[in-house]
């Protein structure tokens, strides 16, 4: 099984790191890779290279063999359709071999604003990543004959499956992060020491 982790990463961070740990273990997969986005479709394109994005991811997974960088977006031109990554994954792994797209509440309630998100159940299974008080009834009427309440039943098939996986979201934000090195504030405990280190050596997210 492999599970799909899509952001721009910009930069990458214990709230993304802890989530990736974590889906990787409660759903035993052969691999998680994290997809860094090249020009995200609903957002500016980010202020700091494609490049530099992935050498800070490397930096932050180097000691964690079980996630990999998937690099496939940055190397394809235009915007960044998760809707082309699953294709071109599936295309390369067996029909039967179970593909997860993991992705965050926010991200779930403006599915259909994806661009041809209805193909997206073609190629995987989506797992919403919840926070313990999270109550999913509200959002999951238009996909009810997706939901499934066990997870261990997305082994049996290799995509078109929605399934809503409770996490430690760790309140952090690049967004936030950004300001506070653009305020020259100390972003410890936010994000690795080599990314802090590594951030301060390029000078990146100045004001």
């Amino acid at each position: 099984m492999i599970g799909i982790y899509g952001g721009t990463f910009n930069p990458v961070h214990y709230g993304h790191l802890r989530t990736a740990i974590e889906v990787n273990e409660i759903f035993a997969l052969d691999e998680l890779r994290l997809v860094p986005c090249s020009q995200p479709a609903h957002r500016d394109e980010p202020e700091v290279s494609a490049a530099m994005r992935v050498q800070m991811l490397q930096l932050a997974i180097q000691a964690t063999p079980q996630l990999q960088i998937d690099t496939r977006e940055l190397e394809r031109a235009g915007p960044s359709y998760m809707a082309d990554t699953l294709a071109s994954i599936r295309a390369e792994i067996a029909v039967d071999r179970p593909l997860f797209l993991f992705i965050g509440t926010d991200a779930f309630n403006g599915l259909s604003s994806w661009h041809r998100w209805q193909v997206l159940f073609d190629y995987a299974h989506i797992v919403v990543m919840t926070r313990p008080a999270f109550k999913p009834e509200t959002l999951v009427k238009f996909y009810a004959d997706k939901l499934v309440n066990d997870k261990h039943s997305l082994k049996s098939c290799a995509s078109g499956k929605i399934y809503f996986q409770q996490v430690t979201q760790l309140d952090i934000s690049a967004t936030f992060i950004r300001q506070i090195f653009a305020m020259q504030r100390n972003p410890s405990f936010l994000l690795p020491e080599a990314i802090i280190e590594y951030i301060q050596a390029k000078q990146l997210y100045k004001a």
